[in-house]
C-alpha cells in the first residue's frame, strides 16, 4: 500500500507543540464501537499516541476550543469517512480545522473511506449541504466552509475498505502510520536556537523545494559555526513535503569507526520504511540498491559532516539516483569536497553570528533569558567579543560561566586569553588534522607569525622557503581556516588553536618548539643559550 502524497504550502516548525501522534475524526454512530474502536485500540497497542473525540466531549453544535487545540497538536489526522459523516456539523467543523492545519503547520491528513466511495462523499455535497443550509441559514459562511472542505478532502488519496478483511486492513494502516511517524520525527536542533530564521530563509531560496528538479546544496564553513544546527532546522522545516527523509549525522566519524555500508543501510532504512531490513553486504551493491529503490521517490537527504568526496560518491553520487523534486543537503568544513563532487551547484557559506545574536545565545545558555543579568553586561560582552561569532565557543563556555560569581567570570576570561578550552580545541583541531604536512606547516606559520600580513608578501616568503604556498593557502581558505582579502586573516580562536598545537610540542621547554612568537619565550630561550639559529 503506497503512502498517500500530501502537499502543503506552508512548513511546520520544530518548536511547534505536538502532544499527539494521531487525531481520529469520525462519525460516532457509524463506527465508534466497530471500525474506529478497533483502529484506535490497534494504534494504542502499537504505542502510537492517539486522540479521539469521545462522546462526552460533544456538546451541542459547536466544536470545543479544547478539541480544536488537540487537532493542532496532532502530527497526523485520520478522517474516517462513513455513510453519515457529512451529516454531523461536529465532524465538518473538525474537517475544516484539519485542512487548515494541513496548510498552516504541515499536518499530514490520511482519509479512510469506510464502506463508502470517494465519489459518494462528493455526492453528499448537494443533499447534505442543502440540509445544513436550511438549518444554518443565518451562518451561510460556515456552511460554505464545510462544502469546500468536504470537496477538498474527498479528492485526497487515501485508504478504501469495502467489505474487506477489517483486521488486516487495520493492521496495514497501523504499520504505515508507524512508518510515517518515524519519518516525521523532528530532530533536536539546539537547546537554545538563535538566529536560525535567516539561515532557513537563505537555504529556502537555494533549495526551491516546490520545483521538480533534483538539487544538491552544500553548507560549508569553519568548525563550530553551526552547519549541523542549520541543516537540522532546514530538515525539520521541509521534511513534511517529501515522501521519504533521511538525516545521516556525523558521516566523517561514522566512516572512520565503521564503514560506508552502515551509512548506506541507514539511508535505505530511513527512506524505505520501518519494515525495511536490507543488508547491503558491500558498498558497490549498496550503490545499486540506492539507485534502484530511490530513483522514483521524492527524497530529502542530509549528509552531515562530510570530509571526503568518496563518501558522496557512495551515498549520493548523481542526481538521477533520486526521484523528481528530491533535495540533498551536504554539510562540510571543506568547500573542495563540494567542488570536486561536481553535482553541488548551490553553496551556502555560514557566517559568524552578529554580536546581538551572540549575546542572546550566550544569555539564554547562561541566564536562561535573552539578556544578561544586571551587573554582568560588561562581562558577557567580553565573552562575546572573545567568541567572535562562533556559536561553539559560546555554547561550550556557558556551563562554566552559569551560576558563577563575577570573580569566576573574570578568572575564566583571563585564562581564555592564553589557552583554549579542551572541548573547543578538540573540535577545531579536526580540521587541522585533515591537512597534509605542508599545509599544516603553512597554517602554523600563519597562526604564529603572519595573521594580518599581506597575502602576496607571505606567499613569496613561504615559496622561497620551499613551501608550496599558493596551493597550501588556497586549501586553508577552502577549509575555512583562513580568510583572505588583501591580508591573511584568521579567527582568533582558530589562531589560538594553532598556537596551542605548537605549545604542546614542548610545554615546558620553549627552545624545543618549532616556532616562537612570544617575546617572553624568545627572551627565555636566548638567556638559556638554546637558540640554534636565527
Amino acid at each position: 500500500m503506497a503512502i498517500p502524497n500530501v502537499s502543503s504550502s506552508s512548513s511546520p516548525s520544530s518548536s511547534h507543540q505536538w502532544n499527539h501522534d494521531v487525531f481520529l475524526s469520525f462519525r460516532g454512530e457509524d463506527t465508534r464501537n466497530t471500525f474506529t474502536g478497533h483502529l484506535y485500540n490497534a494504534l494504542i497497542i502499537k504505542g502510537i499516541n492517539t486522540l479521539r473525540d469521545d462522546v462526552d466531549l460533544q456538546k451541542g453544535d459547536e466544536i470545543s476550543l479544547a478539541l480544536l487545540e488537540a487537532i493542532e497538536q496532532s502530527k497526523i489526522s485520520i478522517i474516517i469517512f462513513s455513510k453519515n459523516y457529512a451529516t454531523s456539523t461536529w465532524c465538518l467543523d473538525e474537517l475544516v480545522k484539519i485542512l487548515e492545519c494541513q496548510k498552516s503547520i504541515g499536518q499530514m491528513v490520511q482519509p479512510i473511506f469506510y464502506d463508502v466511495d470517494p465519489s459518494n462523499v462528493r455526492k453528499q455535497l448537494g443533499e447534505v449541504m442543502d440540509m445544513h443550509g436550511k438549518k444554518f441559514k443565518d451562518d451561510i459562511q460556515r456552511v460554505l466552509r464545510w462544502k469546500v472542505a468536504l470537496k477538498e478532502a474527498a479528492n485526497l488519496s487515501g485508504w478504501h475498505l469495502n467489505n474487506g478483511h477489517e483486521s488486516d486492513f487495520i493492521q496495514r494502516i497501523v504499520e504505515e502510520i508507524s512508518s510515517i511517524l518515524m519519518k516525521r520525527t523532528f530532530l533536536d536542533v539546539a537547546k537554545n536556537p538563535v538566529g536560525l530564521d535567516s539561515h532557513i530563509k537563505a537555504m529556502s531560496e537555494l533549495l526551491s523545494v516546490g520545483n521538480d528538479d533534483v538539487r544538491m546544496v552544500g553548507i560549508h564553513g569553519i568548525g563550530g559555526i553551526g552547519k549541523t544546527t542549520i541543516a537540522k532546522a532546514v530538515y525539520n522545516y521541509f521534511a513534511h513535503q517529501f515522501q521519504s527523509c533521511s538525516f545521516l549525522a556525523d558521516v566523517r566519524e561514522t566512516t572512520n569507526q565503521s564503514s560506508l555500508v552502515q551509512l548506506q543501510e541507514t539511508l535505505l532504512f530511513e527512506t524505505l520504511g520501518m519494515n525495511t531490513n536490507l543488508k547491503v553486504g558491500s558498498v558497490d551493491r549498496g550503490i545499486t540498491i540506492i539507485k534502484e529503490r530511490l530513483c522514483h521517490k521524492k527524497v530529502l537527504l542530509v549528509l552531515d559532516d562530510v570530509n571526503e568526496v568518496e563518501q558522496l560518491d557512495k551515498l549520493a553520487r548523481d542526481k538521477n539516483w533520486f526521484g523528481p523534486g528530491s533535495r540533498i543537503i551536504i554539510t562540510t568544513r571543506d568547500q573542495r569536497v563540494l567542488d570536486y563532487h561536481g553535482q553541488v551547484e548551490r553553496k551556502y557559506e555560514v557566517q559568524e553570528l552578529s554580536d546581538a545574536n551572540a549575546l542572546q545565545l550566550l544569555s539564554w545558555n547562561v541566564f536562561k533569558k535573552s539578556y544578561p543579568e544586571e551587573g554582568y553586561e560588561e562581562l558577557t560582552d567580553r565573552v562575546v567579543q572573545y567568541a567572535k561569532g562562533l556559536p561553539l565557543v559560546l555554547v561550550v563556555l556557558a556551563p562554566l560561566l552559569c551560576g558563577g560569581s563575577k570573580l569566576v567570570w573574570e578568572s575564566i576570561i583571563h585564562k581564555l586569553q592564553s589557552s583554549l578550552n579542551k572541548k573547543i580545541y578538540e573540535i577545531l583541531k579536526i580540521s587541522f588534522d585533515a591537512l597534509e604536512d605542508n599545509e599544516k606547516a603553512i597554517f602554523l606559520d600563519i597562526a604564529c607569525f603572519f595573521k594580518g600580513e599581506n597575502k602576496d608578501d607571505v606567499t613569496k616568503f613561504l615559496e622561497a622557503s620551499n613551501f608550496h604556498a599558493v596551493h597550501g593557502i588556497q586549501v586553508l581558505i577552502e577549509r575555512s581556516l583562513v580568510n583572505v582579502g588583501n591580508k591573511l586573516q584568521m579567527h582568533d580562536v582558530i589562531q589560538l588553536m594553532g598556537r596551542n598545537i605548537v605549545h604542546q610540542e614542548s610545554p615546558n621547554e620553549p627552545g624545543k618548539r618549532s616556532r616562537l612568537w612570544s617575546h617572553d619565550d624568545i627572551l627565555r630561550v636566548l638567556m638559556e643559550n638554546k637558540v640554534r639559529a636565527l
